[in-house]
Parts: C-alpha cells; sequence; structure tokens
C-alpha cells in the first residue's frame, strides 16, 4: 500500500474499512467458495481486494489485492 499514490491508498483503505461494519457490501461479488469460505472480490479503480468470509468466526481474511487480472491468480 506504501507504492501507491495517496488517493487510491486511502480509498482502498476506506473500502476495507468499511467491511468489519458490512462483511458483503452491495459492489461485494461473490466468486468462490473454497474450504467452506465464501471468497468475494470488491473492485476498486483498477485493482480488486479478494476476501474469504469466515461465517462461524465472523471473521473477514484479505487474501489479496492487486491489479486484474494478476490478483486471480492463486488464493
Amino acid at each position: 500500500m506504501d507504492k501507491l499514490n495517496a488517493g487510491l491508498s486511502g480509498r482502498i483503505k476506506d473500502k476495507l474499512k468499511n467491511l468489519a461494519e458490512n462483511s458483503v457490501p452491495s459492489d461485494a461479488k461473490f466468486i468462490a467458495r473454497i474450504e467452506g469460505d465464501k471468497v468475494f472480490r470488491l473492485r476498486i479503480g483498477d485493482y480488486r481486494a479478494l476476501y474469504k468470509l469466515k461465517e462461524s468466526d465472523k471473521v473477514v481474511l484479505i487474501a489479496k489485492i492487486d491489479k486484474r487480472p494478476g490478483v486471480y491468480g492463486r488464493l
């Protein structure tokens, strides 16, 4: 995140902080189920944030943040 410009870095941080209050915002897209956890994608400009939702523990785990298509490699 330190290598990104301040505006983009701030947008990404804001989106991720909002996940604490709403783990599946309206702009999140469900993309897979891995080992029982749901994986979602957030679009933030040219970047994508992939995160797992562990419903049993009420945990949001940020898996990757990268530009498309690099983010869609192995989780």
